[in-house]
C-alpha cells in the first residue's frame, strides 16, 4: 500500500476514534442528567411553568353597636381602553363622539377632550389609555354599557382593572379609633385602632389557586377549583353608638373652631358596663380645619390639672387622714413651698373653707397644704394609696399605643420636697384622658372600676363567634362610703362650685373642671382645658371626659368656660336626641317607608335631607334614585328589593358620604 494511503487511513481511523469517544462522554452525559439532575431540572420546569396565585379573603365589616357600618371593604374600578383592540378604523370613528359624550356626562369633563385624548392614544398606539380611577359598582356597570365599551374587551377594546378598599360609610367620625392596618412598599404594617388590635378577626386567611403559564405570559388555572379556598373575615362589632358619636364629635369640633384650640378629645362611656359609646379625637389640620389626627384619648398621656383633685381626695379619704368638714386656710391664695408657689386662681383667696368647699371651688392651696401636712413625714403613704387604685398602671386596651400613667414616688431619683404639694392638684403626674375617665367612671359607680370596652362581640356569618363580657379591674378602689363623699362633692361643683356656668336645674350633672399650664417652664400661656363627670348625678348612666389642649387664651383658657360645655351640650342631647329602641319603631319615616307609592314616599323623604330614611322593602333603583338624589353615594349588591342597608334610619346624616345595600 502506497505510503500516502496509509497516512490518509491513519487518519480517518484517529477521526472516527475521537468521534467515538465523544459519542460515548454525550451518552454519559446525558444518562448522568437523566439519573443524576433530572429532579432537579425537573422542578425548575415546574417553577418556570406554574404558579400558585394568591386570592385575597374578604376583609370582615366592622358595625356600630346597632348596627351600623363603620368600615367595610368595597370594590372599586379603574377603567382604561386599549384604542388598538381590533376594531376598525371606521368603527372606531363611528363610537368615538357617543363615547366621548357619554364620558362628558359621567365624568364632567367636555366631550371634545375625550374625544381629543382618545385619538391621540390611536395614533400613538397606546393600549392601556386611563379614562378614570375608583369607580363604585354602579358606575361601573353603568360605564360598560357606553358606545364601544359595550363591546367588550376585546372588539371595545374595554379595560377593567378591580381592587379593593377600605370605606367609612361615616366619614371622619371616629376614624382613628376605627383605624386601619396597613402593608407599606417596604412590607412593613401600620395597625391603628380596631382595626389594629382586631386584625386577627378582621382580616381572614388567603386562598391559593394553581396556574399554568401560556402563550405571551399569561397565566391560566389549571383546574376550577381552588387549592386552597380564602376564608372570609369575621365581623366586629363595636360598642359604638353612631347618635352620641356625631353628638361628641360635633360638640367637640364646635368649641375647638370657637377657641382656635390645638387639639381635643371626647369620650363617652356607659358607666355600669365599661362600653366606649363614644370617643372622638380631633386636631388642627396646617391647612386649617380640623381631622382625626391622633388617638389621643388612647395615646396622648398629659398632666391632668385640678381633674386629679378627685384622686387626691378619695385617697386622703381612704387613709383617714381627713374628712370633708375638716378646714383649711388658703389665706390670700398663694402659699410657698420651699422656693416654689402654689396659687389659687381666685385673687386674694377663699380664706378658711372646708375641704369639700376646696374640691368645689378648686382651690390649689387648700390641696397642697392639707396633703402635705397629714403626709409630709411619710409622703410613700399618699403615693402607695394612689398605687392600689391602679393609678401607675395601664388600662391594658387592645388598642395600640397606650400612653403610660406616671405617678412619682418618694424613692425616685428627682423626687423633692415640692413634689407632694404639686401633685395634690394635678402637676407632676401624668395621665390619659380614658384613663382619667375610668377613674371617675369608677366613683361614679359606687367604687367599681371596670375596663373600657370597643367591642361587643365578633360575628362569623350573622353567628356569634366570640363574645366580650364588662370585664372588673378592681371590685372597690374604695369604699362606697368614699364613694358617696366624692359623688356628693361633683354634684356640688356643677350646682356651686367651678362648673355653676352648666348647672341646670332640669338635668343633674356631676363633674370636676381641670386647668392646667403646661410646658411653663418653656413658654407661658399654654393650657390644658378639662372636664371629667357623669350624668345623670343620682343615677348615673354615662361618664365623660372633655380635654382641650392649647385653647386661645385671649378668648378663654379655664376648664368651666372650654372644656365642661362640651360635656354639657352631650349630655343634655344624648338624652334629647338619642332614640331608645322601641321609639325607632314610632318614628314617622317607619309609616312613610310601608307605603307602597314611592312617589308619595319621595315626596316626603325630601322633607327631611338631615337623616337617613328607611328604604327597606324598597326597589334597589328607587331606593339608589332616592338617596343619590339626596347627595349620598350608593353601593348595592343584588337584585328586588333591599333587605338591609348599613345606615340605620333616623341617624343623621351630617358627614356621612356612603351607603351600602343589600337585597
Amino acid at each position: 500500500m502506497p505510503v500516502n494511503e496509509k497516512n490518509i487511513l491513519n487518519r480517518l481511523y484517529f477521526v472516527a476514534g475521537c468521534m467515538f469517544l465523544f459519542a460515548i462522554g454525550v451518552a454519559v452525559k446525558l444518562v448522568n442528567i437523566q439519573v443524576s439532575e433530572g429532579k432537579k431540572y425537573k422542578e425548575l420546569a415546574q417553577i418556570s411553568n406554574f404558579k400558585s396565585d394568591t386570592i385575597v379573603a374578604n376583609r370582615g365589616n366592622i358595625y356600630a353597636a346597632d348596627g351600623s357600618l363603620l368600615a367595610t371593604s368595597m370594590p372599586k374600578y379603574d377603567i382604561r381602553v386599549d384604542v388598538m383592540a381590533p376594531v376598525s378604523l371606521g368603527n372606531f370613528n363611528e363610537n368615538l363622539k357617543p363615547l366621548s359624550d357619554s364620558l362628558s356626562v359621567m365624568l364632567g369633563k367636555p366631550s371634545s377632550y375625550y374625544q381629543q385624548k382618545l385619538r391621540k392614544a390611536r395614533s400613538t398606539k397606546n393600549r392601556y389609555l386611563l379614562i378614570t380611577r375608583g369607580l363604585g359598582y354602579a358606575e361601573y356597570m353603568r360605564i360598560k354599557s357606553f358606545p364601544m365599551f359595550n363591546l367588550g374587551a376585546y372588539k371595545g377594546g374595554l379595560i377593567v382593572e378591580q381592587r379593593t378598599i377600605r370605606e367609612h360609610p361615616i366619614g371622619k367620625m371616629a376614624e382613628r379609633t376605627i383605624g386601619h392596618d396597613r402593608k407599606d412598599e417596604e412590607g412593613y404594617y401600620s395597625r391603628v385602632g380596631i382595626e389594629g388590635a382586631f386584625r386577627e378577626f378582621l382580616r381572614g386567611s388567603e386562598g391559593y389557586q394553581l396556574k399554568q403559564k401560556i402563550a405571551k405570559g399569561q397565566w391560566k388555572p389549571i383546574d376550577n377549583a381552588n387549592e386552597v379556598e380564602p376564608k372570609d373575615g369575621y365581623d366586629v362589632v363595636t360598642t359604638i353608638d353612631v347618635n352620641m358619636q356625631d353628638i361628641a364629635h360635633q360638640s367637640l369640633l364646635k368649641q375647638l373652631e370657637y377657641y382656635k384650640a390645638d387639639h381635643g378629645t371626647v369620650v363617652v362611656m356607659e358607666t355600669k358596663t365599661g362600653e366606649i359609646k363614644a370617643i372622638s379625637n380631633l386636631g388642627k389640620a396646617k391647612a386649617g380645619g380640623y381631622y382625626e389626627r391622633l388617638n389621643y384619648a388612647v395615646g396622648e398621656s398629659h398632666e391632668p390639672g385640678s381633674t386629679f383633685k378627685l384622686m387626691t381626695m378619695v385617697a386622703a379619704l381612704e387613709d383617714r387622714v381627713i374628712d370633708t368638714s375638716d378646714m383649711v386656710d388658703t389665706g390670700n391664695g398663694r402659699y410657698k413651698f420651699y422656693d416654689r408657689t402654689v396659687r389659687d386662681s381666685k385673687w386674694g383667696g377663699f380664706g378658711k373653707i372646708s375641704m369639700a368647699e376646696a374640691f368645689e371651688l378648686s382651690s390649689n392651696v387648700a390641696f397642697a397644704r392639707i396633703i402635705d401636712e397629714k403626709y409630709k413625714q411619710k409622703p410613700e403613704r399618699f403615693v402607695n394609696r394612689l398605687y392600689n387604685m391602679g393609678l401607675n398602671e395601664k388600662l391594658g386596651l387592645p388598642i395600640l399605643g397606650e400612653g403610660n400613667p406616671s405617678i412619682p414616688h418618694p424613692t425616685d431619683k428627682y423626687w423633692s420636697g415640692t413634689s407632694l404639694p404639686w401633685m395634690t392638684h394635678g402637676y407632676g403626674v401624668s395621665m390619659t384622658a380614658l384613663q382619667t375617665l375610668t377613674f371617675y367612671n369608677a366613683i361614679a359607680n359606687d367604687g367599681k372600676m371596670v375596663k373600657p370596652r370597643f367591642i361587643k362581640e365578633v360575628r362569623a356569618w350573622n353567628k356569634s363567634y366570640k363574645s366580650y363580657k364588662t370585664e372588673v379591674i378592681d371590685a372597690a378602689i374604695c369604699s362606697k362610703e368614699t364613694a358617696l363623699k366624692a359623688q356628693q362633692m361633683m354634684k356640688n361643683v356643677v350646682r356651686r362650685g367651678t362648673a355653676k356656668n352648666i348647672y341646670d336645674s332640669n338635668f343633674s350633672m356631676a363633674g370636676k373642671t381641670g386647668t392646667c399650664q403646661y410646658n411653663y417652664w418653656i413658654e407661658s400661656g399654654r393650657y390644658i382645658s378639662s372636664f371629667a363627670g357623669y350624668f345623670p348625678a343620682d343615677e348615673p348612666k354615662y361618664s365623660c371626659v372633655v380635654v382641650i389642649h392649647q385653647p386661645d387664651k385671649e378668648i378663654g383658657y379655664y376648664g368651666a368656660d372650654v372644656a365642661a360645655p362640651v360635656f354639657k351640650d352631650i349630655a343634655m342631647k344624648i338624652y334629647a336626641e338619642t332614640p331608645s329602641v322601641d321609639e325607632i319603631e314610632n318614628l314617622v319615616v317607619d309609616n312613610v317607608m310601608s307605603s307602597e307609592d314611592f312617589e308619595e314616599y319621595y315626596e316626603k323623604a325630601q322633607g327631611d335631607q338631615k337623616t337617613m330614611p328607611n328604604v327597606k322593602g324598597m326597589v334597589v333603583m328607587d331606593a339608589v334614585a332616592l338617596l343619590e338624589n339626596m347627595g349620598l353615594k350608593v353601593n348595592f349588591t343584588g337584585t328586588g328589593k333591599i333587605k338591609n342597608q348599613s345606615i340605620k334610619p333616623g341617624v343623621k346624616l351630617e358627614g356621612v358620604k356612603l351607603v351600602e345595600l343589600k337585597s
